[in-house]
């Protein structure tokens, strides 16, 4: 199959290094990533400035047939590999393997999985991968479940809905002792923002952004329940944000003028 990779913890992470590593031996894969990290950047798009691209040598990711750094956001990449670079038909799009875990509210920041929704857009099979812990390597025995997850997902007989993306979080544990594979919903992981006050060496004051993990997730099907007990969480997720059931709710309060 035709493979695009992205991520959001730039090209020169271990991630998207391990991903590539157990994907390139069976499918022709291109990478097109951003050239420094840029977590965190949601679906945001450069619309102000021109984006720059460098094609790095074959030898950087071997294996890949092409490879492509954008100093741009991981929705950039994607939107750039589909309508400039490649000029071909992509069966997957696959983002990540991201260094540490998006789940719960974090989908909607993560630049890896947006990366995947921007596939999804594109109406190709997308999957965006993160581990459970933030680390910059060891992901070769998460990277191996890759392989067989995508093998799985391409025989499972069922019809590829629109707008959807598989969300896959994987435990950073030994790959004897990971249990299994569990189907699961968006759990909820809470943090306590904060921002610290400090000032630069010319006396002007800045703030810096941090947060701490308040509670665990009591839904006991949630990703961040079963990815704590050691599971691999899949989460089918969708960009399909109408609130149909509301709509059916309230569909008589505006059927006259205001």
């Amino acid at each position: 199959m035709k493979i695009l990779v992205c991520n959001d913890d730039g090209i020169h992470a271990a991630g998207i290094r391990a991903l590539c590593k157990v994907l390139t031996p069976d499918h022709e894969v291109y990478v097109v990533a951003p050239d420094k990290e840029r977590s965190a950047m949601g679906h945001a798009l450069t619309l102000h400035r021109p984006l720059r691209i460098e094609k790095m040598p074959f030898d950087f990711l071997p294996g890949a047939k092409a490879i492509f750094a954008v100093d741009g956001t991981p929705a950039d990449c994607v939107k750039i590999a589909l309508n400039k670079l490649l000029h071909f038909k992509l069966d997957w799009v696959i983002t990540g393997i991201n260094h540490g875990p998006n789940m719960g509210p974090d989908v909607l920041y993560s630049g890896t999985v947006s990366a995947a929704m921007e596939g999804a857009i594109y109406g190709i099979k997308s999957m965006a991968l993160s581990v459970s812990e933030y680390q910059i390597d060891g992901f070769d025995e998460q990277a191996s479940f890759v392989p067989k997850i995508l093998d799985k997902l391409e025989k499972a007989d069922f019809e590829w809905p629109d707008k959807t993306v598989f969300n896959v979080n994987l435990p950073l544990i030994p790959q004897e002792k990971v249990k299994g594979v569990a189907l699961t919903n968006l759990g909820s992981r809470m943090y306590k923002d904060n921002y610290e006050e400090r000032r630069d060496p010319r006396g002007r004051f800045y703030y810096w952004l941090s947060g701490d993990l308040q509670k665990s997730d009591p839904d006991l099907d949630s990703d961040v329940s079963k990815l704590s007990d050691g599971y691999i969480s899949i989460t089918p997720i969708t960009f399909e944000m109408t609130n149909y059931k509301l709509i059916d709710q309230i569909k008589n309060t505006f059927t006259n003028h205001l």
